[in-house]
């Protein structure tokens, strides 16, 4: 997987939309800043890497419904990453996850980590 700019990690999935929603807002607006940006889903945040699976997350105003802003990251080119042994770990396999989604080990999110210029953890 390709370095990026700006790196937001998100630990939480349905059972804290809030912190989704967060790290969507922030990674969109690097991108909207002109800066290349990919969102790494860890932990129990594997369950977003399913087609659709962030649809109904929606904690109101002033945010934005996660779709809009997973849908605009995307076509912004923004790039989503999945921790495969979290995947692995709570049940998931490869094809279920979005065939746009890159599937990464731990040695390429530290890579990712540190070569980012900013980084956002959401635990």
């Amino acid at each position: 997987m390709q370095k990026s700019d700006f790196v937001a990690t998100v630990f939480d999935g349905h059972s804290n939309p809030a912190k989704v929603t967060v790290a969507l807002t922030m990674a969109l607006n690097a991108l909207q800043q002109g800066h290349n940006a990919t969102v790494i889903l860890m932990v129990e945040a594997v369950e977003l890497g399913c087609p659709n699976a962030a649809d109904d997350m929606d904690i109101g105003a002033p945010f934005r419904p996660v779709k809009d802003l997973w849908a605009d990251f995307l076509a912004g080119g923004g790039k989503i990453a999945v921790c495969g042994a979290c995947m692995q770990h709570n049940g998931f396999s490869a094809e279920q996850m979005d065939s746009r989604y890159a599937i990464i080990n731990a040695p390429q999110v530290v890579e990712m980590l540190m070569s980012a210029q900013g980084s956002l953890q959401i635990t």
